[in-house]
């Protein structure tokens, strides 16, 4: 009761001080400079200080030198919408991700994110939680805003947002797979090439059951084709799969199934790292001990992979690249109307502490 009336005494006391503040006189605020402005220090003509802003190579440099001093002069900040107005260019591109809670997409972001601000564009991110329908309506208000460009992910999508790119002609860049023959330029990884990466390894272990625990298959076309690729690997051993959440607290309960069955496997193949930490904790919850009872590997090689007790061995995917790529390749069709070809990146197996074979089990 006593923190409560101290907070109200606190806001009453703010409230009067406001209103005492608002009666009294205040001050006519500076008048914002403007272009005008601008070109009459510089003693040029108001064209001449749009071009400089928006196009200033074109520019000779005494000119340049000018109009630049008049700015610094005048404290001049250019408005961004008026920018846009008369360069015809918004200079940002819109991003579409399943979430932010994943750090691989944030790894992702932050790359295109510093790509793009090289190369003076901006980034506006808009999560879509694996929803098409929610993806296609991003899509649209990223479009509306005025996006020059987009960067999608993944390789479903639904007519909504095929009907949006086709009508629109816009510059869009999908990532997070490899596929040459996409209607869109795509800048990713075989994920059928990456689940097996990592199979094979288990398997040049020594290992024959192992259960594989993935997220979510519908709506996500990265976890179909990464089962998609463990099952055509020539391979004798047994998969039993296991559907969860991708997250810490889905590993942990894909554990829990796993340690309920009759039999346990020699090693876990987690479709992300995130689910295989999660499992990691499970199984310690259980008592059961990585590696010396079970075998673990994930995909991704998130920075807590490196790190956690044991390290777990994982396929490193080139997250960070992918983001410098697509932002320049998107850069670059948006300035030269130039459109990029594909570019497939190679996942890495990162061997570490979490799987032995099988003999020393």
């Amino acid at each position: 009761m006593k923190l409560v009336t101290y907070v109200n005494t606190f806001l009453n006391e703010q409230i009067k001080r406001t209103s005492n503040t608002l009666t009294q006189k205040t001050p006519e605020p500076k008048k914002r400079a403007n272009l005008r402005d601008v070109a009459k220090v510089a003693g040029v003509s108001v064209a001449t200080v749009s071009r400089v802003l928006n196009e200033p190579g074109v520019v000779k440099k005494d000119t340049l030198e000018k109009v630049q001093a008049a700015i610094d002069a005048l404290k001049f900040v250019p408005s961004a919408a008026a920018r846009a107005i008369n360069s015809g260019r918004t200079r940002f591109v819109g991003a579409l991700v399943p979430t932010l809670d994943n750090a691989i997409f944030a790894r992702f972001l932050a790359a295109l994110e510093r790509t793009l601000s090289e190369r003076q564009l901006s980034l506006i991110v808009a999560t879509t939680d694996s929803d098409l329908e929610i993806e296609a309506e991003k899509a649209q208000s990223l479009v509306d805003i005025g996006a020059e460009g987009l960067i999608i992910t993944g390789a479903a999508h639904s007519d909504a947002l095929h009907d949006l790119l086709n009508r629109t002609m816009l510059p869009a860049i999908v990532t997070s797979f490899y596929d040459a023959e996409n209607p869109l330029p795509t800048i990713g990884y075989d994920n059928a090439a990456v689940a097996q990466l990592a199979l094979q390894h288990l398997a040049d272990l020594g290992h024959r059951r192992i259960a594989v625990v993935h997220g979510p298959v519908h709506d996500n076309d990265r976890t179909r084709t990464r089962l998609s690729g463990l099952r055509a690997l020539p391979w004798t051993g047994e998969l039993t799969t296991y559907e969860t959440e991708i997250s810490h607290r889905g590993g942990a309960e894909g554990a829990r199934r796993i340690c309920s069955q009759p039999q346990k496997p020699d090693a876990i193949l987690c479709l992300s790292d995130v689910v295989a930490l999660g499992v990691l904790f499970g199984l310690q919850a259980e008592g059961i001990t990585v590696p010396d009872d079970v075998s673990l590997v994930g995909i991704d090689d998130l920075p807590s992979s490196a790190v956690a007790v044991p390290a777990i061995t994982t396929v490193h995917l080139p997250v960070s690249q992918m983001g410098e790529k697509a932002a320049d390749a998107l850069a670059r069709w948006i300035s030269d109307q130039e459109r990029p070809s594909a570019e497939r990146l190679e996942g890495r197996l990162m061997e570490r502490q979490s799987a032995i074979p099988l003999r020393s089990i």
